[in-house]
């Protein structure tokens, strides 16, 4: 199979997949915002989920994506390695998670009650379950990813997602409230495990032959390759995660509740950039493994035009329509989150850019570089919400997101223009069109923003800029239909 095919059936697959799991997620937060649980309640919910998270990072390290990268060079120049590579890797990350889910069951009181929350201590009960689940799922995720079989992965998130809006529905309305929710988060992520292990082993595993010695230094390369990566992935978690965390330790869950409705409109509008992204690392990273860095440089120059061309516009568009969207969709309680959302626009721009780039890096062996800048901003991050959720409240998170990103962003595009000198010049004259789509596009939202007085109007909107957008960008030629359409083909 070509290299075209293999990646337009693995973004096929993954976008699917992620359509899939974004309309379950939509599904599943609106279903509780609306329905089931209060502002505080879904707030304290996605309080625990955030600590958890943060707290998984101990469970996996980088490990899921040193082997990532190396069963892909493998692949390459000594399949017999990868039987031994794959048993290793799950022997460390077992006693990892063993560790750390026991640590998180042992202190989840003692930890609640320093943080003033008593009502923490079930969530923390359940969250050793929710670490062990997560990092299974984490690790197929990722080594699906370096057999350059992201279809796999896609099947594993659609289970996992499926799974987890019926478990977590099913467990609230039985009177189990928020503690039932993270418990539903749980099942779906052992139901995905289940499926994940199962063709990890019959898909996978079984299809090589081990070689009769285990390459001498694999597991010390494993594990050192891993160290930047576990910089890098503590660095990316901590970014995400620790303004959620600071907001409820600040103010209170209400904020986080707001905070995590703007945050979850910012990842739906982000699932085409992190398909596209999740589907082209690896094949950046073969062609370079390859000594063709033309084809690699033109594959990851074509991709962040693209993502720019979609993204620029979604950027204006969601500021002019969060208001009307959150009103009509998650309702009127959470009308303190348009802001959020608004100032996430930006966020939504950069973060679709990283989705292109960040994990490139890691397949083009810069996980370091990538580690270093990370773990920068990382901190920058943490310092400048410190500085400006009391003095902006909910708002100043979204602003010390979308300043630190940017920083972070910006660095990658660098590094991965060092490594494959994509040309600068063109895509500089790609933005300069695509800004000027996005003006014909915001001018017939901005038209039309007077008559939504629904989710039907709004919807009705939203297509009409999309409309105009299509058309614009293809009278500008930045936008190839035949090329598209042969590469979806």
């Amino acid at each position: 199979m070509s290299l075209a095919d293999r990646l337009s059936r693995g973004l096929k697959a993954t976008f699917g997949a992620n359509v899939v799991n974004m309309l379950s997620n939509a599904a599943l937060i609106i279903v509780l915002t609306r329905y089931l649980l209060t502002p505080e309640e879904f707030g304290r919910l996605n309080f625990a989920l955030s600590v958890l998270v943060v707290v998984s990072i101990l469970a996996t390290l980088g490990l899921p994506k040193s082997v990532a990268r190396y069963i892909t060079d493998f692949t390459e120049t000594d399949p017999g390695q990868i039987p031994h590579l794959v048993r290793r890797s799950l022997m460390y990350l077992a006693a990892l998670t063993l560790v750390v889910s026991v640590g998180v069951v042992v202190v989840g009181r003692p930890v609640a009650r320093m943080l003033g929350e008593t009502a923490l201590v079930p969530f923390l009960l359940v969250g050793g379950g929710y670490v062990a689940a997560r990092s299974g799922t984490k690790f197929l995720g990722a080594t699906f990813q370096g057999f350059n079989r992201v279809s796999w992965t896609a099947i594993v998130g659609v289970v996992n997602n499926a799974s987890r809006l019926v478990f977590v529905v099913l467990f609230v309305l039985l009177g189990f409230g928020a503690v039932g929710a993270l418990a539903g988060y749980v099942a779906g992520f052992v139901v995905a495990a289940a499926v994940g292990f199962a063709a990890l082993y019959f898909k996978f595993y079984r299809q090589y032959e081990p070689a009769d010695e285990v390459e001498e230094g694999l597991t010390r390369r494993m594990l050192e390759y891993a160290v930047p990566l576990t910089a890098t992935r503590g660095a990316n978690v901590l970014d995400k995660k620790v303004d959620t965390v600071l907001v409820g330790v600040l103010m209170n869950m209400t904020a986080v509740g707001y905070y995590t409705v703007a945050k979850q409109v910012a990842d739906f509008v982000a699932v085409p950039a992190a398909s596209f992204g999740f589907t082209i690392s690896p094949a950046i990273g073969e062609q370079q493994s390859g000594d063709r860095l033309d084809r690699a440089a033109n594959l990851y120059e074509r991709s962040l035009e693209y993502v720019l061309l979609a993204y620029i516009p979604a950027a204006a568009g969601l500021i002019l329509v969060a208001e009307p969207m959150i009103q009509y969709v998650f309702g009127g309680e959470y009308l303190g989150a348009v802001p959020v959302v608004q100032v996430f626009s930006g966020f939504i721009l950069v973060n679709a850019v990283n989705k292109v780039t960040s994990d490139g890096l890691d397949y083009l062996g810069r996980a370091r570089s990538r580690a270093i800048v990370k773990s920068a901003t990382a901190v920058s991050n943490f310092v400048l919400n410190l500085l400006l959720i009391p003095t902006m409240g909910v708002v100043g998170a979204a602003v010390a997101t979308v300043i630190t990103y940017s920083v972070y962003t910006g660095m990658n595009v660098w590094v991965i223009h060092g490594e494959l000198g994509f040309s600068v010049r063109r895509v500089g004259r790609h933005v300069g069109v695509v800004c000027l789509v996005t003006v014909g596009m915001v001018a017939v939202v901005v038209a039309m923003l007077p008559v939504v007085s629904g989710i039907p109007t709004l919807i009705g909107a939203v297509l009409a800029g999309l409309l105009v957008w299509g058309v614009l960008a293809v009278l500008g030629g930045v936008l190839d239909v035949r090329e598209v359409a042969d590469f979806l083909a």
